[in-house]
């Protein structure tokens, strides 16, 4: 299973590629090669940090690229600032564009008493039918880091509440994405990579 996973220098991929190779995977990293989008069996945008660093992916020409293998229905999975890229944007960054596969935004977390970002691990109440999250039992728990939420919408697989609800999964055809980090969440992340690596188009 060639997975490219996509490096716009906005964080560690170490623990994304040993989780991959855990697997049976063969990843392979690219931060400009277009070639290596366009042979891909799987797509997988992780990342950290701030929206803003996701302008790189639309320089090198690798926004573009993605579109196009995601319309030849290449399975394709952002995880954390990756999935918020799936949106049409978020309020970190407001003049940087997501790639627009939901139209909502991202926002950050409102301000109370409760501390952000939300970090570590909390519980998933999952929709039925979501192929990513298939076997999950009720409640699993995965690891979280992030200031910056998705909105429930139709498109949610999964949500986590946190000061408010907001979707931790995110799945429309062959397009996901997951707030939380799966190659930091023991034996229930690794049931959803090896989800998406079995995923039958």
């Amino acid at each position: 299973m060639r997975v490219t996973v996509i490096d716009y220098k906005a964080g560690n991929l170490t623990s994304v590629l040993k989780a991959l190779r855990h697997l049976g995977a063969d990843p392979m990293v690219t931060d400009s090669d277009l070639s290596l989008i366009q042979s891909a069996e799987r797509i997988v945008l992780p990342g950290v940090g701030h929206f803003a660093a996701t302008e790189r992916l639309d320089s090198t020409g690798m926004t573009a690229a993605i579109r196009a293998a995601i319309a030849c229905g290449v399975p394709f999975l952002g995880i954390c600032v990756g999935m918020q890229w799936l949106y049409a944007g978020s309020s970190e960054a407001a003049n940087q564009p997501g790639l627009a596969y939901f139209k909502e935004s991202c926002s950050r977390f409102p301000e109370c008493n409760q501390k952000v970002p939300h970090v570590g691990w909390n519980s998933l109440e999952t929709s039925a039918g979501s192929r990513l999250l298939a076997g999950l039992g009720a409640g699993e728990f995965v690891y979280f880091t992030h200031s910056y939420k998705a909105p429930v919408t139709a498109d949610t697989a999964a949500t986590t509440k946190y000061i408010e609800p907001f979707a931790a999964a995110v799945e429309n055809g062959n397009v996901m994405g997951v707030q939380f980090h799966p190659e930091k969440s023991g034996e229930t992340g690794l049931k959803i990579l090896r989800n998406f690596l079995e995923w039958k188009c």
